[in-house]
């Protein structure tokens, strides 16, 4: 087994009955890690984890958890540990955008200033919300569940960054904002827990073909909208990704084959952010 230092440790996830927190749980538990499924959804979340149990042979809990209050975080440690003992690793899973924080045009018009439908007329409380669930939702996981870890051997922390730290893209300005400040805090904490035994890192995913994907990205004759027809032509390998591309850069960034590595996002984007349009 390539990763077999990770067999019997266990991972706690934020948002892990989510898409990608879900595809992460299935592939670490299918190299030996114990997973804790933390979620607002329990029952999707113990779902789940009977099911990793059944197919891997690990142990895994579902446990309710909202990253944006303290005392849920808390009981959510409190759990971890009473059926776990320990745990080594946590991944900052949950996050994700609302159309409500979003714009309905990608510019204003030149001819004659329309602010229908632009940043001007978003919803304060929405672009907050959408900003505190995506840098909020790492702080405040990693600030109560990061103790336990720093009292183990070794651990790691990994955060879900996305291209859009890199490369802002149109309608989604808090969504952009705040996996931005997701991709500076992996940095600021990977120097402050450097003379630890804790790495901090993150992955920035690109385009990956989810549900949630499939239903913005297709009409409803199945074709391509044009939007997403400019992503395929702006990412070099000309596809979408598939969630379990991402369990490879996890499993490399939470085992002891990256031990000197710490405070970088790895993009996992088919080349989206190399490639200038030229």
């Amino acid at each position: 087994m390539a990763f077999e230092d990770l067999v019997g440790k266990t991972v706690a996830i934020t948002g892990g009955a989510g898409v990608i927190g879900h595809a992460l749980a299935r592939g670490l538990a299918a190299n030996g890690l114990n997973i804790a499924i933390l979620d607002l959804d329990k029952g999707k979340a113990q779902r789940l984890a009977n099911e990793l149990v059944e197919q891997h042979g690990i142990k895994s809990l579902g446990i309710p958890c909202n990253v944006l209050e303290r005392p849920s975080i808390e009981s959510a440690r409190d759990t971890l540990v009473a059926h776990f003992g320990r745990y080594q690793f946590l991944i900052n899973g949950a996050g994700g955008n609302s159309p409500k924080a979003s714009t309905d045009i990608e510019q204003i018009s030149s001819d004659g200033i329309d602010l229908e439908g632009s940043f001007f007329e978003l919803p304060e409380s929405q672009f907050r919300s959408t900003l505190d669930l995506n840098l909020m939702g790492t702080v405040l996981p990693t600030q109560i569940l990061g103790p336990h870890i720093l009292k183990q051997e070794r651990g790691a922390i990994l955060n879900i960054s996305s291209m859009n730290a890199y490369r802002p893209l149109t309608k989604i300005p808090a969504y952009s904002a705040g996996k931005c400040a997701v991709g500076n805090f992996t940095e600021w904490l990977a120097v402050h827990l450097a003379n630890t035994k804790v790495r901090v890192n993150s992955i920035a995913p690109g385009f990956f073909l989810t549900e949630q994907l499939k239903f913005l990205a297709f009409d409803e004759s199945g074709e391509l909208t044009d939007r997403y027809k400019r992503v395929l032509e702006s990412t070099p390998m000309h596809r979408f990704g598939q969630t379990n591309e991402l369990v490879g850069p996890t499993l490399f960034l939470l085992s002891s084959l990256s031990g000197f590595i710490t405070g970088v996002t790895i993009p996992v984007d088919g080349g989206f952010n190399a490639f200038s349009g030229v």
